[in-house]
């Protein structure tokens, strides 16, 4: 993505939800060099803050619902977010969890676009958001899967104001004021029927051969081998052991 750091209506954070934990810590810690910390606090629910370095760049939390599946959850920020689930009722979505505050931190809301596809509004207060974007280890885009094109053309420039780059015909791209941060890849029939529409996020590498093989060493499974994408990125796509699905790619290539 061309934006470094958390901007209004951008990609702000980025959060698993899994059944475990330890076993979430110990993957993300081989694949990515997260060092994971766990709110002690009984209210925060065992949420947990993975860091690179000083830097806090993603979320781990447990699963609060039963049958829930592991899935990263994408956050847009909003300076209202309120106001914002209002805009995503407005235009024929749904609201899921919220609004509501974190602590001193902000307040967020999940929703879903017409489509089912979830992603999460965050008003940072404390805490704005991924202190590093783009670096190896770190969010560096994210991807609206759908068969739903048209829909969401019209859904999130309505709601978040994004703009649209279609210059590469087969592949649109979300961006801020013409800053790109992400894409929408239409499913067609190499995804199952059953398979929902999703926002895949996906995280910077040095090396994506190299980190596909190092997912796989810690027990991950890919999905997608390493792909260079003619005119664009060095791809793969990653299941966690416990089910989560993310993409991984060069970082440099983004946007």
């Amino acid at each position: 993505m061309k934006l470094t750091k958390p901007v209004p209506s951008g990609p702000c954070w980025i959060e698993l939800s899994t059944p475990d934990i330890p076993a979430a810590k110990s993957f993300y810690a081989a694949l990515f060099g997260w060092r994971s910390e766990t709110d002690p606090r009984e209210e925060a629910g065992g949420y947990t803050m993975a860091h690179l370095g000083d830097a806090r760049v993603a979320a781990l939390s447990p699963v609060y619902q039963p049958g829930q599946p592991p899935a990263w959850t994408v956050s847009f920020a909003s300076q209202d977010t309120d106001a914002t689930v209002e805009k995503v009722k407005s235009a024929g979505g749904s609201l899921l969890v919220g609004p509501m505050d974190v602590f001193d931190q902000g307040r967020f809301a999940v929703v879903a676009d017409p489509s089912g596809a979830v992603f999460s509004l965050w008003q940072g207060r404390a805490f704005a958001g991924a202190e590093r974007l783009n670096d190896p280890g770190t969010l560096g885009w994210v991807e609206l899967v759908t068969r739903e094109a048209d829909q969401s053309l019209a859904f999130y420039p309505a709601v978040l104001g994004w703009t649209v780059n279609t210059a590469a015909e087969s592949y649109t791209q979300w961006g801020v004021a013409g800053e790109d941060f992400g894409g929408m890849l239409i499913m067609d029939d190499r995804f199952p029927p059953e398979a929902p529409p999703n926002w895949l996020p996906y995280f910077a590498v040095t090396d994506v051969d190299v980190a596909a093989a190092t997912a796989q060493g810690a027990g991950g499974e890919l999905l997608m081998p390493p792909t260079s994408v003619p005119d664009g990125p060095r791809i793969a796509v990653v299941r966690d052991p416990q089910g989560a699905v993310f993409g991984i790619h060069r970082a440099g290539d983004e946007g």
